[in-house]
């Protein structure tokens, strides 16, 4: 139990400090061989780290909220999994818009000593949608761009195309299908003690 509480502890200060801008402690969650997958972003942690504190610091809204958690620990391995929001503010054609995606944290950890950190994190993308702010505007999405992205995410990743990232168009997890189904088999391998925590993408 004091490992299932360390993990979980793990994942809510990820939040937190990513959300707050608290960098220095935000880097030292993750393994120094970590790796980060998002929408906008594939790269080892150390570069994800730098990623989000620059556009942090220019204006780009990216926050995060929790749900339920579960974590299944082997020995000095364990794999997590947190329900979880993302919640992105930006124009879309000209209308401040608020995206909000729901899926899964699906987190990779190992124990170095006493303290539990972040392998790999992968996100699965269950479903999102799309909002203008001011509740009397209205946006017109093109449907061929929105086409162009899963079903888990493509709002975000309409959202984030606009303001300049380029969002990955195809391999990230949704709630079901092959991707998802490779993840879950690279996460029982991890415990079983296979070299990498899978092939992020």
């Amino acid at each position: 139990m004091d490992d299932a509480l360390a993990i979980r502890d793990a994942v809510e200060k990820w939040v937190l400090y990513s959300d707050a801008g608290d960098w220095e402690r935000f880097a030292a969650l993750w393994h120094p061989d970590g790796w980060m997958s998002a929408t906008w972003f594939q790269a080892p942690a150390s570069e994800f780290v730098k990623a989000r504190r620059e556009g942090w610091e220019n204006g780009v809204s990216i926050i995060h909220f929790l749900g339920a958690h579960a974590a299944d620990i082997v020995g000095k391995r364990a794999v997590a999994q947190t329900k979880m929001t993302i919640s992105q503010r930006a124009p879309v054609h000209g209308v401040l818009c608020d995206v909000v995606c729901t899926g899964r944290f699906y987190d990779f950890f190992e124990k170095a000593g006493d303290r539990w950190l972040m392998v790999r994190r992968q996100p699965i993308y269950e479903k999102d949608r799309m909002d203008p702010v001011d509740p009397s505007a209205t946006v017109k999405l093109d449907p061929a761009v929105l086409a162009k992205y899963p079903e888990g995410y493509r709002h975000l990743a309409y959202l984030q195309a606009q303001v300049g990232y380029k969002p990955k168009e195809k391999g990230m997890p949704g709630l079901k299908g092959p991707e998802v189904e490779k993840l879950y088999a690279e996460g029982k391998a991890w415990l079983a003690g296979s070299e990498k925590p899978g092939v992020p993408g």
